[in-house]
């Protein structure tokens, strides 16, 4: 005779598609999900990034369908990155500042298409603008070694901030790293009459391996690496210290980078604070799942569904992810619980 378990049995809830939806701990929908996409000067189509397969970068033209069809699918947002022409670049990134430099020009016609019909967001960094790469302005210390300038990097900060939000930016996204830049930008918008454009900080951005394939989409020009801004992936207290300085300063979200490698620092930081929290499936993390997919390894709707889920399990209420249109339509297709049709099934 079987075990006799009058009071528990935990398998009367997972009988059917419709029981598992009713009993359901965590939602998947597309208004979770923000799609980050590469707008490139000089292009005449879009062109395909070899190591992001699917993954292309736009022209203005075919960022403004891109930003429609967000639009329509009902994603939380997009998420816009310029990648200027290489002899746009300068010392200071001054083509990031520029109204006539590629992202504010990207920004300012999907703007004008889309309206405020989704959310149009704005990275706001040096790297893709500075012929050296980094994410700062470059100087030199009492030593004479070279350093990215903290203060210099946050006057081109606020600069950068203002000029999103006149080209139409409702969210900019600091991601530099650089001490103080929540406070600096949240100033400037306000001082220019941008009290309602809001902050989304990279808070917890980590120094990651896992950003190889974001290097070709923007074109980057570094040389080393970014460790002396960016966070030790081997330390968590110090994400928190992070994410309350950027909250202090002003903040309205704040974001943890990458996100399935540190899904423990995206729960501390859930806990922890009283402002949405973000996370960004980053560049290697959806080629890793393409490579996997591509070889057969991996069943690929699943697995695009599933990595969602634990982001939004561990307590992220956005996901910035490559895969965002095509995960909203598998959770469009699957119904209001998120999953595809047939998912629930699987083993």
């Amino acid at each position: 005779m079987g075990i006799q378990q009058p009071f528990h049995r935990p398998r009367r809830l997972r009988q059917s598609p419709a029981m598992r939806r009713l009993v359901s701990e965590t939602s998947l929908e597309p208004r979770h999900l923000i799609l980050p996409v590469f707008v490139a000067d000089g292009l005449t189509e879009p062109k395909e990034i070899s190591s992001l397969p699917g993954v292309y970068q736009h022209t203005i033209e075919s960022i403004k369908q891109v930003a429609h069809d967000v639009a329509a699918t009902g994603l939380g947002g997009i998420m816009v990155f310029g990648v200027p022409k290489d002899e746009d670049k300068d010392a200071t990134g001054e083509a990031g500042v520029s109204p006539d430099g590629i992202l504010n020009r990207a920004l300012a016609a999907i703007r004008e298409d889309v309206g405020d019909d989704t959310l149009v967001m704005s990275d706001l960094c040096l790297d893709e603008f500075t012929d050296h790469g980094h994410c700062g302005v470059l100087g030199t210390d009492a030593r004479g070694a070279q350093v990215v300038e903290n203060d210099a990097t946050l006057e081109q900060y606020a600069k950068m901030a203002v000029a999103q939000a006149k080209a139409g930016a409702h969210i900019v996204a600091p991601s530099g790293m650089m001490d103080g830049q929540v406070a600096v930008i949240r100033e400037a918008l306000d001082a220019a009459g941008f009290e309602e454009t809001v902050v989304l900080a990279y808070a917890a951005k980590y120094a990651s391996a896992f950003y190889g394939p974001f290097r070709e989409a923007v074109g980057s020009s570094l040389k080393g690496d970014r460790r002396t801004y960016q966070q030790d992936p081997g330390n968590a207290r110090e994400s928190l210290r992070e994410v309350e300085l950027d909250i202090d300063e002003g903040a309205d979200i704040v974001m943890v980078k990458p996100a399935m490698s540190f899904s423990d620092i995206i729960a501390q930081t859930a806990a922890s604070v009283d402002v949405p929290v973000a996370t960004y499936q980053v560049s290697g993390e959806y080629a890793m799942l393409v490579a996997a997919f591509e070889r057969g390894w991996l069943d690929r709707e699943p697995a695009i569904v599933e990595s969602l889920y634990s982001l939004r399990r561990a307590g992220a209420d956005m996901i910035l992810t490559y895969f965002a249109l095509e995960a909203a339509r598998l959770i469009n297709d699957g119904g209001a619980h998120g999953a595809p049709v047939g998912w629930q099934n699987r083993t």
